[in-house]
């Protein structure tokens, strides 16, 4: 338990600064403005501060981690970077700063405006705004969109470019260390300029590490930050393209001997974006999103970075239990969606290799599937589709083109269509009028744009290549946008969380399915455990192949279900235990009345504790085949705090005392603890919020137990 002996004394240790941990306890103080003096503002939120000076230009000159009392800034940069028409155009910023390791406030009064920036003209404040809009049809865990908190607007003009307008806007919320970043250029001048790249956020941050020697894997800030402007990835880390962390060549006192010290962070698209402008358009840049941590536990820095995407992609808490169908026979579809709606499932998908085409809109394939959908919902049941986009072969005309060899193919998937094609306009309009026609509620979009540029010049959509990720960019995010605002589920397998993608892969290896079936569930226990570091239980699907899947023939599916009920249950207790949907994938969802009891149960059981079930997990003991292995979840807001999960993997009984950590419960002294179908007990935490329980788990079993305070 070393681990979480160093957790609690980090957090101990943090007493002196805030009387309260903001990852159990409620909300104690709001986002707000301060105005500090006639030169300076600020947003803070009593767990972060970032300090603005507003003459002779705006910059930020203070980022504070009002958890620990760490100042986080050593160096002033420029607020935002472009390139219009070639040149560089700093935005804001202040000159002057004697040493670049630290920055004293005496010296700022002394630090003067680059003549050729951006000049800060004026400043708003107001309320935090949507991206765009969420229609919420479905049970979700939290959510409040957008987020509570506070906006500051900085507007920047250049004599030099008369009627070119920057707007800055920062985003503080309430009751977490997060702040967003944006920025916009209004053309209102009489003729077009051209973005050709920039920078939106550049931040000089105190390095983590300082060393003379060069390293290929430095330790970074504990500052963390994430973007919209995401994808090839099932991870926020995977599917970075805009965060980056740069040297500071500026920085000649850092101890690193080649100036190689990773202390700058920057926000900026790796390829163009390279648009026009026209006079009277306007350009919007991606969202960053910045996290400060105040532990560099790792338990505790994930759990922070759940709460980011909890807290910026509420549509991430939906969580349905779904049925992948692989027929669209409709005597035998209509059949499993009784099944689904008899056992509590909540929603039904004509999975990939069922037959669907949501590409065809002819009247009688829109007939077909909007009665497929009337059925569905007349039986409670939401119903969706599955379509493939980019990682598949089109034509010649239609393909994007390798920049390398002026060719189609070659691209991150072999072959892939140009979104900004026609292919790519005809496309979008047909599966919003498959959506929009048959009344769906789910779109399953594989192979989404996974950032592959073109470099056709004859492609309607796009210019040629230095414009054409951001283009196909903008084209997948704006139709995520537009089915958030309709409430059409959004299952892509790749990080477009922050877009408006309700899940993503929770990770696995998909051949690992064909392994014998009573291997299965152990991978799936572990892929869960690990990708719950950073995702929360609902923003990963998991899978459970009812019929074959990646080969291993009969020795790998579970049909005939009643035949291998023991492994089917061990993968509905997996999955609900760690409250993480999975794709059952097949024809039906039961065999026999025995079958149909098994799944009716921990469906059930699932529903009654979805709440905690649906809340953090904390990382107690990963499965090893060998030991009992545990799933513990946690929310100090919920009437039952805590909820445990513990899985014997062998074939024969196994007794052990095990040690839950329950500090994030909320849980302080005395617990009681139910065990599932037992009575109720009340046990003493030890000091370092820890709980000892001794219990037997019977082979091949699992055990629940609901804790919370003792009455």
């Amino acid at each position: 338990m070393a681990i979480v002996l160093s957790a609690f004394a980090l957090v101990m240790s943090q007493v002196h600064v805030l009387s309260h941990d903001w990852l159990v306890d409620p909300i104690r103080e709001h986002a707000r403005v301060v105005e500090r003096g006639e030169h300076e503002i600020a947003l803070e939120n009593g767990l972060v501060r970032r300090v603005f000076r507003i003459s002779p230009n705006a910059a930020t000159v203070a980022i504070d981690n009002l958890m620990t009392g760490e100042a986080m800034l050593r160096a002033v940069k420029p607020e935002a970077v472009l390139e219009i028409d070639g040149r560089i155009w700093n935005v804001g910023g202040l000159k002057g700063q004697p040493n670049l390791a630290f920055l004293r406030p005496d010296w700022l009064d002394a630090m003067t405006s680059e003549s050729s920036a951006f000049q800060f003209k004026r400043y708003t404040i107001g309320a935090t705004e949507a991206p765009f809009n969420w229609k919420s049809t479905r049970h979700r865990g939290v959510g409040v969109w957008p987020p509570k908190g506070t906006a500051l607007r900085f507007e920047y003009s250049n004599p030099s470019m008369p009627g070119v307008e920057v707007i800055v806007y920062y985003e503080m919320y309430d009751g977490i260390p997060a702040m967003l970043k944006r920025l916009e250029i209004q053309n209102r001048s009489t003729t077009a300029i051209r973005l050709n790249s920039f920078k939106s956020e550049q931040l000089g941050l105190v390095e983590a590490q300082s060393e003379t020697d060069s390293f290929s894997n430095w330790v970074l800030p504990n500052f963390d930050a994430f973007s919209d402007y995401s994808f090839n990835g099932m991870t926020a880390a995977g599917a970075n393209k805009a965060i980056h962390w740069v040297t500071d060549s500026d920085y000649k006192t850092q101890v690193s001997y080649n100036l190689e010290t990773p202390c700058v962070l920057e926000s900026s698209p790796p390829l163009g974006p390279n648009l026009s402008i026209a006079p009277g358009q306007r350009f919007s840049s991606h969202r960053t999103y910045e996290l400060i941590h105040d532990s560099s536990e790792r338990e505790r820095k994930t759990l922070g970075i759940r709460r980011l995407f909890r807290t910026f992609a509420p549509w991430s808490t939906e969580n349905p239990i779904m049925l992948h169908l692989t027929t669209t026979d409709p005597v035998k579809a209509r059949a499993a969606m009784d099944q689904a709606a008899e056992t509590g499932f909540e929603m039904v998908i004509f999975s990939f290799g069922s037959g669907l085409d949501a590409e065809d809109v002819s009247p009688a394939n829109i007939a077909k599937y909007k009665a497929f959908a009337d059925y569905s919902h007349a039986k409670g049941l939401q119903i969706g589709c599955y379509s493939l986009l980019a990682s598949r072969h089109v034509d010649d005309a239609n393909d994007a083109i390798n920049p390398k060899t002026g060719k189609p193919g070659g691209m991150i998937f072999g072959y892939s269509p140009c979104l900004q094609s026609q292919w790519g306009v005809d496309y979008f309009k047909h599966i919003k009028t498959f959506l929009e026609q048959t009344g769906f509620d789910l779109l399953e979009h594989d192979g989404s744009y996974p950032g592959d540029p073109c470099a056709s010049t004859s492609h309607p959509g796009h210019e040629g290549l230095l414009d054409s990720q951001w283009k196909q960019w903008r084209e997948i995010a704006d139709f995520y946008a537009w089915c958030r605002e309709r409430g059409i589920y959004l299952n892509v397998p790749d990080w477009y969380v922050l877009a408006g993608s309700n899940k993503t892969g929770m990770g696995y290896r998909e051949t690992n399915w064909s392994l014998p079936r009573d291997q299965q569930p152990i991978h799936a226990r572990q892929n869960m455990y690990d990708g719950t570091w950073l995702k929360a239980p609902s923003m990963g699907w998991m899978f459970v192949p009812l019929t074959e899947y990646q080969g291993g023939g009969s020795a790998a599916t579970i049909e005939p279900l009643k035949d291998h009920l023991q492994v089917y249950e061990q993968h509905l207790s997996s999955a609900f235990g760690f409250g993480v949907q999975a794709c059952y994938r097949g024809p039906r969802l039961y065999d026999s009345p025995e079958t149909k009891a098994v799944v009716l149960k921990w469906v059930s059981w699932f529903k009654q504790h979805r709440a905690i079930l649906e809340s953090d997990l904390i990382h107690v003991r990963r499965a090893d085949g060998r030991r009992l292995d545990v799933a513990l979840h946690v929310n100090s807001q919920l009437p039952e705090p805590a909820l445990a999960l513990v899985y014997n993997p062998t074939n024969h009984p196994i007794t052990e005392e095990l040690t839950l950590p329950l500090y994030y419960s909320g849980l302080t002294d005395s617990v009681s603890v139910h065990e599932e179908g037992g009575e109720s007990q009340n046990l003493s935490l030890d000091r370092n919020y820890r709980l000892k329980l001794k219990l037997t788990v019977p082979a091949m079993g699992v055990k629940s137990f609901v804790l919370a305070k003792s009455m």
